[in-house]
């Protein structure tokens, strides 16, 4: 049979070609998540080991200036001037920008640095960055075509996501819904879900646990507890809005009046020193005991969340590596577990709500919110869940922690606005929508 006959006859039955189309992706998604997935691994294990480190020996935070000088010049040797960060995986998707294969193991090493000395960051943010470098390069040495690399980064993405969290549901479908807020590209739901489930299968290969709380039933779904969590909802989505502007102002503040990234990151390492000196080390890290507290013993100190805003804007606005996600989940899960008594909400379910939604306000991903509910906590009762999760996302607006986020559709209408994260939308200004 000639090439040409061949490609009639896949052509002449599309069912053949669908499932060619399938195992072509079962291969590519595996093979990315089964590389994404260890190497995110490995990460995950070097995390725990010197967070460990610094937990046993708090005085570490002393080597912070150390520790930023190392990351600006390994950075600098690398020829890179000005990191961006995931925004650099989003501009890969949106208009095929290359991200440098370097990028995988300097934001490896960089983040690593910054949790050993206390560096107040999260993980997640460095995975999205190793799983997207590591699997465009790899479409790129197989010859892909764009629009199916693109696909393969969301793979990686969800495989190094899925590896640290253990969460498979929500990784798979957290890449396909950050990118482009409002338009899901469900062509890649097949490959993402392999590559998460591959990932997560080899995280328990390597013994990794995976993330969940130990939590109590939901409360009543009464109209009254709808109305109570409704509140609760509107105090979370302004706080996101305050963590994502401060998160930007310090960036800007420090860029401003330190130009020079050796002399930046020595002015923000010598005041998280006398930071932690003043509060102690609670807020360094990624602050999961913390986030333990507030969820399963409903335990938390009434300035928590404040301050690990100004921990975490202050660590990567000065040039320090790691993720802002973790710190999300830290200060909606103090916020909510201090704030809900007051609303007659259980501590408990209110550390929920406000780990959702500050992750949700930050990230404007509502149905990756619900399915992190789902994996994290095994609530399967979602009303009161629903209610918070879609009060957050409304009311957070166009704010977020990814200046290179689309978001396609108005929060407030079925416009399409296809606006970045933190301007107000063209539309928006020239309309009322109050208007019927």
């Amino acid at each position: 049979m000639s090439l040409h006959h061949f490609k009639h006859t896949i052509q002449t039955h599309r069912g053949l070609m669908h499932l060619l189309i399938f195992l072509k992706w079962l291969l590519l998604s595996g093979l990315a998540g089964l590389v994404a997935g260890f190497i995110a691994c490995l990460f995950s294990i070097s995390l725990g080991f010197v967070t460990t480190c610094f937990q046993t020996y708090p005085w570490l935070v002393f080597g912070l200036p150390v520790g930023g000088l190392a990351i600006v010049a390994l950075y600098h040797l690398a020829g890179i001037q000005k990191s961006r960060g995931t925004n650099l995986v989003f501009s890969a998707i949106h208009r095929q920008e290359k991200i440098p294969l370097v990028m995988a193991p300097l934001i490896f090493l960089s983040t690593v640095i910054t949790h050993l000395f206390g560096g107040s960051a999260g993980r997640e943010g460095a995975a999205l960055q190793l799983g997207g470098s590591i699997a465009q390069n790899l479409g790129s040495a197989l010859h892909l075509k764009p629009k199916d690399l693109n696909i393969l980064v969301m793979c990686g993405m969800s495989a190094a996501f899925a590896a640290l969290f253990g969460t498979p549901v929500t990784a798979a479908i957290f890449a396909m819904e950050v990118v482009s807020v409002g338009i899901m590209h469900y062509s890649a739901l097949v490959p993402t879900a392999i590559a998460s489930f591959t990932a997560v299968e080899i995280a328990q290969w390597m013994g990794l646990e995976a993330e969940h709380f130990q939590v109590g039933p939901l409360p009543p779904t009464t109209l009254d507890m709808v109305a109570r969590v409704a509140l609760l909802a509107l105090l979370l989505a302004w706080l996101s809005i305050l963590f994502c502007n401060v998160m930007h102002e310090v960036s800007h503040f420090l860029e401003k009046h330190f130009p020079n990234p050796y002399g930046r990151v020595l002015a923000g390492s010598l005041v998280l020193i006398v930071l932690t000196l003043i509060f102690g080390t609670d807020y360094n890290g990624a602050g999961m005991p913390v986030i333990t507290r507030a969820i399963e013993q409903s335990t938390t100190r009434p300035e928590a969340f404040l301050l690990k805003i100004l921990f975490t804007s202050i660590t990567l606005g000065c040039g320090f590596k790691g993720g802002e996600i973790v710190p999300s989940f830290y200060i909606g899960a103090c916020f909510g577990c201090l704030v809900a008594p007051y609303l007659g909400i259980p501590a408990q379910f209110g550390a929920v709500i406000g780990l959702m939604i500050l992750f949700c306000g930050v990230t404007n991903c509502p149905m990756t919110s619900m399915f992190l509910v789902i994996e994290l906590f095994g609530y399967h009762e979602l009303i009161l869940i629903l209610v918070a999760n879609a009060i957050g996302y409304m009311l957070s607006g166009y704010h977020g922690l990814y200046s290179e986020q689309k978001i396609m559709y108005s929060k407030f209408s079925t416009t399409f606005i296809d606006n970045p994260t933190n301007q107000a939308p063209e539309v928006e200004q020239t309309t009322n929508f109050l208007d019927n």
